[in-house]
């Protein structure tokens, strides 16, 4: 299969590829990569379908929002997380359902917090948007495409790097599996928790 995986150097995204790759053709794309995409610009989604015809597939790992305190958070910051995370993978899920050869694969990024953590109010209605959309729009992709999110909660590497304890964490490698399982399986319209 070919596959463009969005945020292919991050670190979820550089653990996704290398998997894939295995298998697969594997097209990164990155806000500062040779291939650009940007999920809060939708012209670079444009562009990179129009970059790389007769995909089989779309994994987007390029999605992270803010932790910000609800209390003081002003309309404008919470539109401007909601702005990458959620609209411009919905964006990048509309264009994928054009492009992507028929009986292909969209997978999106969503989260997960194993418990309330403070500032993640935006996160959690970000995620849970992401959720939805993804169950239903499962109903509307038609030529056989399926649609699917991976949920990962907090990456073990990245807990290390940040200097926190990374007993809670999922190692990356396993995660990246779940992209695997999505993009080579047959769940329509899921949320996968690695």
């Amino acid at each position: 299969m070919k596959i463009i995986v969005v945020g292919a150097t991050g670190t979820i995204g550089k653990a996704v590829a290398d998997a894939l790759s295995v298998s697969h053709q594997v097209i990164g794309a990155s806000r500062s990569g040779r291939l650009r995409a940007d999920l809060e610009d939708p012209s670079s989604l444009d562009a990179l379908f129009e970059a790389v015809q007769d995909v089989d597939a779309v994994v987007c790992c390029a999605a992270s929002g803010p932790l910000i305190p609800l209390e003081s958070a002003t309309v404008e910051e919470m539109a401007a997380g909601m702005r990458g995370k959620l609209l411009g993978q919905v964006a990048l899920a509309q264009r994928a359902m054009q492009y992507v050869r028929s009986g292909g694969s969209i997978t999106l990024t969503g989260g997960t917090f194993a418990t309330p953590l403070p500032g993640g109010s935006l996160g959690a209605l970000i995620n849970t948007g992401l959720e939805g959309f993804v169950r239903n729009a499962a109903g509307e992709v038609g030529r056989g495409l399926r649609i699917n999110l991976i949920s990962p909660g907090w990456i073990k590497e990245t807990l290390r790097s940040m200097g926190a304890d990374d007993s809670g964490g999922t190692p990356v490698a396993e995660v990246a599996q779940a992209y695997v399982s999505a993009v080579e399986g047959t769940a329509q319209g899921q949320t996968l928790r690695p």
